[in-house]
């Protein structure tokens, strides 16, 4: 049986790029395009990993990591943070909320799946 990938980004042609990867690599994958539709999403699905932008409306990533972070089938579900945000304070306040990894935009997919098969459990 295949992993599933979750990934939460506002960019819809964003979210194809790393859709297109993960598949390419054997993984299943569920969109969101916003952190509050990623939550209406964790309907108790098995999910394997959450790539996760930080900027984006209603809901950004961070407050959904934190907000994973305290939902029992997901607490440890690992999520990688896919984002143009470099600096070391919000890299710091990622890893606090429970990131495990930090990948800047622009990226190649292949580090992004390098990641991912890493992480997922």
């Amino acid at each position: 049986m295949s992993k599933t990938v979750m990934i939460v980004d506002d960019s819809g042609s964003f979210r194809t790029v790393v859709k297109l990867a993960l598949q390419k690599a054997g993984y299943g994958v569920v969109e969101a395009v916003d952190g509050k539709d990623a939550v209406g999403k964790l309907n108790g699905q098995k999910l394997n990993l959450i790539v996760c932008d930080v900027n984006m409306p209603n809901m950004d990533g961070l407050t959904f990591l934190r907000h994973l972070k305290t939902t029992g089938a997901y607490k440890f579900t690992p999520v990688i943070m896919l984002t143009t945000e470099s600096q070391e304070s919000k890299k710091a306040e990622g890893r606090a909320a429970g990131a495990r990894a930090w990948i800047t935009k622009p990226f190649q997919p292949s580090t992004l799946v390098d990641a991912v098969n890493k992480l997922c459990v």
